[in-house]
């Protein structure tokens, strides 16, 4: 059986890291607590790398329109 794409995010909705990629280089990692079919995000305990060291930023809301990809993330 083929997954479609929001298959995939419902397996992980509120259960594992994601890592979302946004336009302009940045990497986001975070539990994801839902999206819609905009690819809008709240992601949950969001935290990026910056110069080499996790910086926390807690509950964020992505604008569908930055996103480049999310995938299932490894911690």
């Amino acid at each position: 059986m083929t997954k479609r794409p929001m298959d995939i995010l419902d397996q992980v909705l509120n259960r594992q890291p994601v890592l979302v990629s946004l336009k302009g280089g940045r990497e986001i990692r975070g539990v994801l607590q839902g999206y819609d079919v905009h690819m809008n995000l709240v992601l949950d305990k969001a935290e990026e790398e910056i110069n080499g060291q996790p910086a926390s930023i807690g509950t964020l809301i992505i604008r569908g329109d930055n996103v480049i990809y999310i995938s299932p993330s490894v911690q």
